[in-house]
């Protein structure tokens, strides 16, 4: 009677967990032999858990980075003002910017004037601090990094030199020169066209110290010391030597990184020059790239005109990034 029972009983079908189990076993064993064809496969397969954690990153990255930079590049060939359907226009935006856009000539050159003066100077100065600074006692070196890098994490910086340079006897500038006899009458700093671009770059110089000081600080405390005294035995006779051939090879990550920070600072100056010289500048004595670009973007809401100004912006950074890389791995050698 039991053996009769046993046969007719049905055979059990494994639970839904157990089959999910052996169908994903027979996928990994397919997607296994499908990876081994190729190197990349390959390389994917088994890094897979490494890419599956960086997934979030990447799907946040190309929605709000490389998706945007994709979509103004294709509007700077539309004429596009926020109401209608874009337009399709050519080239009309970038002929007009160069051809017939004397503001945005303007902009360039002084865009151009403050890169190319705030850029080396400022990363140079940053870098020397830096050096300087990190020979200093361990107590003392914190305070005098926390005094440069202060700057950059105040957002009312620049109000200090607003203060500095106002147009009254009660602006710093002023006070000090009318005691000293070297004026008769105070003077109109940011009112002036003669006075705004100087006060820009010098504004820009000491609020670009902040970044890139402490990045270059880090640097210089991950060398490793032995590196110098095996240097030393070697032949390296002075501080000037161990710099070029120990201390700069060894940063090169960071030398970069400090670059692409400078450029990006250099090229991006135009919150300075509003808040010191007000929008517009006098004679647009103050206008940069970036005020052009949130002229046409954030007032006047014509983003095909505003996403070729910031398709050329991106490209001038990205041509300038490229020289810099290029120079900074001859350091050394």
């Amino acid at each position: 009677m039991n053996n009769q029972e046993t046969i007719a009983s049905p055979v059990k079908k494994p639970n839904l967990f157990k089959r999910f189990g052996i169908w994903r076993e027979k996928k990994r064993v397919q997607i296994d032999k499908w990876s081994r064809k190729k190197p990349f496969r390959r390389k994917m397969y088994l890094n897979r858990s490494l890419y599956a954690m960086m997934t979030p990153y990447l799907l946040l990255f190309f929605a709000f980075t490389v998706a945007p930079v994709v979509m103004s590049f294709m509007l700077g060939f539309t004429y596009f003002n926020m109401l209608e359907a874009p337009k399709w226009v050519g080239w009309d935006n970038y002929i007009n910017l160069f051809l017939n856009d004397p503001i945005f000539i303007t902009s360039v050159k002084n865009t151009l004037i403050i890169a190319v003066i705030t850029g080396p100077l400022g990363y140079i100065l940053a870098f020397v601090f830096a050096w300087l600074i990190n020979e200093l006692p361990g107590k003392l070196r914190a305070v005098i990094t926390l005094v440069f890098y202060a700057p950059s994490i105040a957002g009312g910086a620049v109000t200090i030199w607003a203060l500095i340079f106002a147009s009254d006897i009660y602006g710093y500038a002023n006070a000090y020169l009318l005691n000293w006899g070297l004026i008769s009458e105070p003077l109109t700093w940011l009112q002036n066209a003669n006075y705004i671009l100087p006060i820009v770059i010098v504004v820009q110089l000491w609020m670009s110290l902040g970044v890139n000081f402490l990045s270059l600080i880090a640097g210089l405390k991950g060398i490793d010391k032995n590196q110098y005294e095996a240097a030393a035995v070697d032949g390296i006779k002075n501080r000037w030597q161990e710099l070029w051939y120990i201390t700069l090879p060894n940063m090169r990550s960071i030398l970069i990184f400090a670059a692409v920070i400078q450029i990006s600072g250099a090229l991006g100056v135009g919150a300075i020059t509003t808040a010191l010289a007000g929008f517009p500048s006098v004679a647009y004595a103050g206008h940069t790239i970036v005020n052009h670009l949130q002229d046409y973007g954030s007032i006047r809401y014509e983003m095909g005109y505003a996403s070729a100004i910031a398709t050329i912006l991106f490209l001038v950074a990205i041509l300038l990034n490229q020289v810099i890389r290029k120079a900074i791995r001859k350091v050394g050698s």
